[in-house]
């Protein structure tokens, strides 16, 4: 059984931003159409920390099914010099059950899910936005605003972080990179109230963006809430607003909609649709230009295994990657009857 192993370095080589966006929305689309497995999450909570699986399912070239287990223990960067984040793909043919890579999750993490956001912007902002805020100047801030500049005209961001050195160094960074005017917010209010497009993607726990933040037309995607103590959003903002999820099931049990169904603003009737059922045209997106439209953003293992099919087959393509015998399928078979 050979399978292939792929680096963190390896898979930011193999997978761009325009690459990811592309294998993202086929994702949710063929989720709309019924043509994926699951998807599923489990979430175990350790004692600094959390640990969740996520699995499911897709039909692209063959039929991909790949399983990530990512660790989030936001204490390692200050007692262990260690990523707040760490975690492994493991990515199977569907057809037969062979286990073809183990790739690491975080580039695929962060990229995934700022390729959510930016199918979510190209369907449900309006065309002409073109001033972001981004709340959380973190690795996933600066992809968030990338994925934006990738599918909208922006011209203008604010980056917000409760550290302000941190949305300095964002604020240069991200200027230079994208050629465009990316100024320090001291208020996340003030800077959501003259953007077009907001982002959250902070660990908070409780809300940091409220009804009164956000001007008509405006476009939200509440990136931070992978679990029901995890929340950026006021219920009063999705109450007032319209509601597209990336999983319904998922969005009810982990994310900002969790508390706004707690809270008896909504119930999940109320919810437009999920994000695939807009992208494959069966349900509508932005219906005017004054609507405020929020993207709840759990992240689903759809997007994972797009991403990590995506990186598998370039990597075959272009011979990258260590690859692993773990033995014989045959010698396998013979020592195992069962799972």
């Amino acid at each position: 059984m050979a399978i292939l192993v792929l680096t963190r370095r390896e898979v930011a080589a193999l997978l761009t931003m325009d690459q990811c966006i592309a294998a993202v929305q086929r994702a949710f689309t063929l989720h709309a159409e019924g043509r994926s497995l699951g998807p599923g999450v489990l979430a175990v909570h350790a004692g600094g920390g959390s640990f969740h699986v996520k699995a499911a399912g897709l039909e692209l070239s063959r039929s991909y099914f790949a399983a990530k287990t990512n660790a989030n223990f936001p204490g390692n960067p200050a007692r262990f010099g260690l990523p707040t984040i760490q975690g492994l793909v493991l990515l199977f043919d569907a057809e037969r059950g062979e286990p073809l890579a183990v790739l690491d999750s975080v580039e695929i993490t962060i990229l995934r899910t700022g390729a959510a956001t930016a199918v979510a912007a190209r369907y449900l902002a309006r065309p002409d936005a073109r001033t972001a805020t981004i709340a959380g100047c973190g690795n996933q801030g600066r992809v968030q605003l990338r994925a934006l500049k990738a599918v909208r005209p922006v011209t203008r961001a604010f980056a917000y972080d409760a550290d302000r050195g941190t949305a300095e160094r964002y604020a240069a960074e991200l200027s230079a990179e994208l050629d465009i005017d990316v100024a320090v917010a001291d208020r996340l209010a003030d800077a959501a109230r003259a953007s077009d497009l907001v982002v959250t993607c902070t660990p908070s726990r409780a809300p940091i963006l409220f009804r009164d933040d956000v001007r008509p037309g405006t476009f939200v995607a509440g990136v931070g809430a992978d679990n029901e103590h995890k929340q950026e959003l006021d219920p009063a903002l999705l109450g007032a607003a319209t509601v597209v999820v990336d999983s319904l099931e998922q969005c009810a049990t982990i994310g900002d909609l969790h508390h706004a169904l707690v809270a008896g603003v909504m119930a999940r009737g109320q919810v437009r649709a999920e994000l695939g059922e807009v992208v494959a045209g069966r349900k509508p997106g932005r219906i005017d230009g004054e609507e405020i439209v929020v993207f709840d953003s759990t992240g689903t293992a759809l997007q994972d295994v797009a991403a990590a099919a995506a990186v598998y087959e370039r990597a075959r393509a272009a011979g990258i990657g260590t690859t692993i015998d773990f033995g014989g399928a045959a010698a396998a078979g013979e020592r195992a009857h069962g799972t």
